[in-house]
């Protein structure tokens, strides 16, 4: 039985995968779609943000975000949800 962090690194491959396709690779519109359909309400914060994340993934300025990138953007945002939920929550109680 797999454990549930392996349960989590077979997610994120197979979620990459069922955006990407057959091409190992995401798209503008396939990093588009798997925000709207995964990060719902994301990118309707700040007009800009998907270019902004397309340029910050896309280092071969191919117009293409592989699994490597796609996997910085996850990390980055369980990172700022871990700065902003755990440990602003736990500065925020001990200021009290």
């Amino acid at each position: 039985m797999p454990s549930q962090l392996e349960h989590a690194m077979e997610t994120l491959m197979f979620t990459f995968h069922k955006y990407a396709g057959d091409k190992n690779y995401l798209a503008k519109d396939d990093l588009r779609a798997l925000m709207d359909k995964e990060f719902p309400g994301f990118l309707e914060r700040d007009p800009m943000a998907l270019d902004k994340i397309m340029k910050d993934l896309d280092q071969c300025r191919d117009g293409r975000v592989g699994f490597q990138g796609f996997f910085s953007l996850l990390a980055g945002l369980t990172i700022a949800c871990n700065d902003y939920f755990v440990v602003g929550y736990a500065e925020h109680y001990r200021g009290l």
